[in-house]
């Protein structure tokens, strides 16, 4: 029986897909080989987010082309779609197959079923909504490895929830490459119509929204969350990129600073102690020193939850790349400032929240505590000595730092 290696590169959309790719060789009479060292065939989901994804993709390449030089090798993914001639070029001995002829490629199948039915390692589940984005913002390289916008029918979602659920999964969280654009194929049904059939599921679980772009969070999704706090997480991750209008502008993000804070208000006015994050890049080529401040200077006014920073790095193809770039050592500098007006602002999140009630999704125990995140994404300990699962109960009594403790009740 022919065996199998897959290793995954990159986002949560690239994880969910590995996830339905493992499932899917298992349906095909495969087996999972125990190391790529001993695998008939390897598969790498990869991505081309930064240079360094690059990086270790090649890596990757080279050790099973090294150690099992028999292998079929097959790349898929960003990096493969995104630079096909040159990776061809470069690594001739490769199968380059795109995402949606792997099934036909390899299992002799229309498609992979993109649905789950579990999530192997993981205490949370993921369920890939959306695929696609052509919104070519002049930094990014996924539209051109990922143009073709698809959304998977809502029966599909509703059914792999349900199913997720009865496995014992309490939080669900819903991903894509940009899933504000969730469109039902049959229906046309929006994520906010998406949603208000998630609202009449049964059972007890929450659905947390993975990344969404500010331009696509409309009045509909935020009255779900509003209407059913049990049901949807109380929490954004909101794309920021900067916080200066003439950077987002040359980025061409499709909202200024005003249109953000406007959302976020809007936010917080009707989801209660929401959890907003946001992405933020450090030495995009036009961004000046006052750039820079704009940026941290806004990021605190908005007073968000947390950052995710990226120090930018040029992508081959795209407008951004094109640009004099800024030296490495002030790219490094200004990386290293908004992380750590990051941890800042996880401890504020934090000690904001002593005193008021949450629901714990507890993830693991360690040194004999529970611990988990909350529905606004507040990293929490339980204050107990006794095992708890699922959805907990919490009080939360004291902060330190970015972590918060937690009495259950």
């Amino acid at each position: 029986m022919a065996t199998f290696f897959i290793k995954t590169f990159g986002c949560r959309v690239n994880q969910v897909e590995s996830q339905a790719l493992w499932e899917q060789f298992l349906r095909g009479g495969f087996t999972p080989a125990d190391s790529f060292e001993t695998a008939d065939l390897c598969l790498l989901n990869t991505c081309t987010v930064t240079h360094q994804a690059d990086k270790d993709v090649e890596k990757q390449i080279r050790q099973i082309l090294r150690r099992n030089p028999k292998a079929r090798l097959v790349l898929t993914g960003c990096y493969a779609a995104a630079h096909e001639a040159a990776v061809r070029e470069k690594f001739p001995q490769a199968e380059i197959i795109g995402k949606y002829d792997l099934g036909k490629k390899l299992f002799n199948v229309p498609d992979v079923c993109w649905t789950v039915s579990g999530h192997e390692g993981h205490s949370r589940a993921f369920i890939k909504i959306q695929d696609g984005c052509d919104c070519f913002c002049s930094y990014c390289i996924v539209p051109y490895a990922r143009p073709v916008k698809r959304s998977k029918p809502l029966a599909d979602v509703l059914s792999e929830i349900q199913t997720l659920e009865q496995k014992g999964f309490a939080e669900i969280v819903l991903t894509g490459i940009n899933i504000g654009n969730y469109a039902c194929p049959q229906t046309g049904t929006d994520l906010a119509g998406l949603c208000e059939q998630i609202a009449a599921l049964p059972g007890r679980f929450r659905i947390r929204f993975s990344s969404i772009e500010l331009q696509t969070v409309t009045d509909g999704i935020i009255r779900q969350m509003a209407l059913r706090p049990d049901r949807f997480c109380n929490y954004f991750h909101l794309p920021l990129q900067a916080g200066c209008d003439k950077v987002l502008k040359d980025m061409n993000r499709h909202y200024d600073t005003a249109a953000y804070r406007a959302r976020v208000a809007d936010l917080r006015r009707q989801v209660p102690n929401i959890g907003i994050f946001a992405d933020v890049i450090a030495g995009y080529p036009t961004e000046t020193e006052a750039d820079f401040e704009a940026t941290a200077s806004f990021i605190r006014e908005v007073k968000l939850a947390g950052l995710h920073v990226f120090s930018y790095s040029p992508r081959p193809g795209t407008p951004a790349a094109a640009l004099k770039q800024l030296p490495h050592e002030e790219i490094k500098r200004r990386s290293d400032a908004l992380r750590a007006l990051d941890k800042e602002l996880r401890a504020q999140f934090a000690a904001s929240l002593v005193g008021t009630e949450q629901e714990v999704f507890v993830e693991e125990h360690k040194q004999g505590r529970p611990h988990g995140i909350t529905s606004n994404f507040q990293q929490t300990v339980l204050e107990t000595d006794r095992p708890c699962h699922g959805l907990v109960r919490v009080r939360i009594a004291g902060a330190e730092g970015p972590l918060c403790r937690g009495e259950v009740l």
